[in-house]
């Protein structure tokens, strides 16, 4: 695979060049306030670099869902004001628009190293359109913006793995370049795929099982080690035969599960389950809760209608126990609801066994998404970790051996 690389754009020479960049600027909001700024702040030096060169910068990007068509909550003016703050000098503003007169007159007017972010691109319902048609007319329109002599460079690794008009038809119309972001990705994807340095951890938490069976399937026999946290925990549970109580659970995911752990041994895998959980008496930040162990849920105080929140102190001490011996590893998905304090203790003690691992020369990736947030909550640094991802559904699906549109889309 041949990318060409930001840098070489900039060495061909930018000054007075229209360049659109897709970035990553889906953060996390309280109503208007942005509650976790990572991607943003990782999403900067792409910026910088460009307007640094004199680049009129155009900045695409999407926030949450929307349904094709404007919706205040999901506008980018909160993601851009947060932008404006961290960097000042880059005259951030927000166009009206996505690729209507509002960005039209916005961008016609850009000054030379200064930024225009166009408003939510998934306000058009061509963005995500299926029709290959419908896509790239939207794609025309973003690219029109730039002019006679644009480029487009991709620094969003979070959406690479779809196939949408900001993402893989634009490639086909400008002359197309890899952010360092992406670029950056792309390397720490490959070190936990390719002579991988064992032993390999691999920490998979989060609320679904559904949504790692993929990449679990490939890590047998890669990884060494596969410790399993969070929601999905529990259908893991299941499938050794234990009632779970009123845990989340995926019942028809039971047989594939039973399957894995059937095949890891074979594989050279080993699953490392909780022995104990945190068992509360609802789902609430001030709920009663209790340890018990993780075949003995229902015979909490709260019987049948317990729910499990969190691995218990004993499971987090044998997960550090197995992240310490390690020399690579990746985490995908928190332990328990770390936005409550009473079910946070799982996730610090991986993030904590993650960091010391780190700071004793071990490779390590906390990835993306909840695990991201996670940490920064709990009030660990990003440079306490060996690589922080952008990339959520995009790492995984790297890690699951599939080939990714907008990585493909660069290629020339």
């Amino acid at each position: 695979m041949t990318l060409h690389t930001l840098s070489e754009l900039i060495d061909e020479g930018v000054r007075g060049r229209y360049v659109l960049i897709r970035s990553d600027l889906n953060v996390p909001l309280d109503g208007s306030t942005v509650t976790d700024d990572g991607r943003i702040k990782a999403s900067l030096p792409g910026i910088k670099a460009l307007a640094d060169a004199g680049a009129k910068v155009l900045l695409s990007a999407h926030l949450g869902r929307p349904k094709g068509a404007p919706e205040a909550k999901y506008s980018l003016a909160p993601a851009v004001a947060r932008l404006a703050e961290l960097a000042p000098e880059l005259n951030a503003t927000l166009a009206a628009d996505t690729t209507g007169p509002g960005a039209q007159a916005a961008a016609a007017a850009l000054a030379d190293g200064s930024v225009l972010v166009l408003e939510n691109v998934r306000f058009d319902a061509r963005e995500t359109s299926k029709d290959d048609a419908e896509r790239a007319a939207f794609a025309a329109e973003l690219a029109a913006l730039t002019g006679q002599n644009g480029a487009y460079v991709d620094d969003a690794f979070g959406a690479v793995h779809r196939k949408h008009a900001s993402v893989f038809d634009i490639a086909k119309l400008l002359p197309s370049y890899q952010g360092d972001l992406v670029r950056t990705e792309l390397e720490v994807l490959r070190k936990l795929t390719t002579n991988t340095e064992r032993p390999y951890v691999v920490v998979l938490g989060g609320s679904k099982v559904s949504d790692k069976l993929a990449v679990i399937d490939n890590l047998l026999g890669k990884a060494d080690t596969i410790l399993v946290g969070g929601g999905m925990l529990f259908t893991f549970l299941a499938a050794q035969g234990h009632k779970v109580g009123a845990s989340l659970l995926e019942v028809d995911q039971i047989p594939v599960v039973q399957d894995y752990l059937d095949r890891a041994a074979a594989a050279g895998t080993t699953f490392v389950l909780p022995t104990d959980v945190v068992v509360a008496s609802g789902f609430s930040a001030d709920a009663s809760h209790e340890v018990v162990a993780a075949d003995a849920i229902e015979e909490s105080s709260f019987g049948a209608g317990g729910l499990g929140l969190d691995i218990g102190p004993l499971s987090g001490a044998a997960f550090a126990e197995a992240i310490s011996q390690a020399k690579t590893v990746f985490w995908n998905g928190p332990m328990g609801v770390f936005e409550f304090a009473a079910f946070a203790e799982g996730t610090r003690a991986v993030a904590g066994a993650l960091s010391a691992n780190s700071a004793s020369g071990g490779f390590t990736v906390v990835g993306g998404g909840d695990s991201a947030a996670a940490v920064r909550t709990l009030g660990f640094a990003d440079t306490e970790f060996g690589h922080i991802s952008t990339g959520g559904g995009a790492s995984l699906e790297f890690l699951e051996g599939k080939e990714l549109p907008g990585l493909s889309a660069l290629e020339r």
